[in-house]
């Protein structure tokens, strides 16, 4: 793996002490930190929650961070293990809805009309699938399939076995699936 020499740069100054540093690693990967959070929340305010947290736990390990794999990617994974913890303490039965702002699927559309119509109904249908899905099936879909961790790291980052790892991954996309693309006699059997 190559590690940009910038960031390497940033994050031995951040080490050592210099706040300068760490805000430009918060800069360089707080969109997509957020974005991550609010995925597997599936909740702006939960999301911000997460992010915060994600970086105070980054600030406070800092230093034991060994640089083996890119800061982005270690903030991928102290966000995942805070969406997981958030998660757990939410009541079970609170869902709310990825707005119409936010583009899962395609965050470029083409300019013909048609083609952004389908885009925006199948973007809401994928979000209705994932906001449905229980949080440990979507944690690890979105872990999985957005952001392509291996199944060692999901399973390390929300403290299953890569085994269960990989369960949950099937249900989930099994589910998605089911939702998405049923066949037939499947419609029948979700309405019973």
């Amino acid at each position: 793996m190559v590690i940009d020499s910038e960031e390497a740069r940033l994050v031995a100054a951040a080490k050592a002490g210099d706040m300068s540093a760490f805000t430009a690693l918060v800069e360089a990967t707080q969109a997509d930190v957020y974005t991550l959070a609010y995925r597997l929340t599936g909740n702006e305010d939960d999301a911000r929650d997460v992010a915060q947290e994600a970086y105070l736990r980054a600030f406070k390990s800092l230093k034991r961070f060994r640089g083996d794999a890119r800061f982005s990617t270690w903030m991928y994974r102290i966000t995942a293990n805070c969406a997981s913890t958030q998660l757990s303490r939410r009541s079970k039965g609170r869902h709310e809805e990825l707005s119409d702002d936010d583009n899962v699927l395609d965050e470029r559309p083409e300019s013909d009309p048609e083609i952004m119509a389908e885009a925006g109904v199948l973007r809401d249908r994928v979000t209705a699938a994932l906001a449905d899905l229980p949080p440990i099936l979507r944690a690890v879909v979105v872990l999985r399939d957005v952001y392509d961790l291996p199944h060692d790291a999901i399973a390390s980052e929300l403290g299953i076995t890569e085994s269960a790892a990989k369960v949950r991954l099937h249900r989930a996309r099994r589910k998605l699936r089911e939702r998405l693309f049923p066949m037939p006699g499947e419609e029948k059997a979700r309405a019973v």
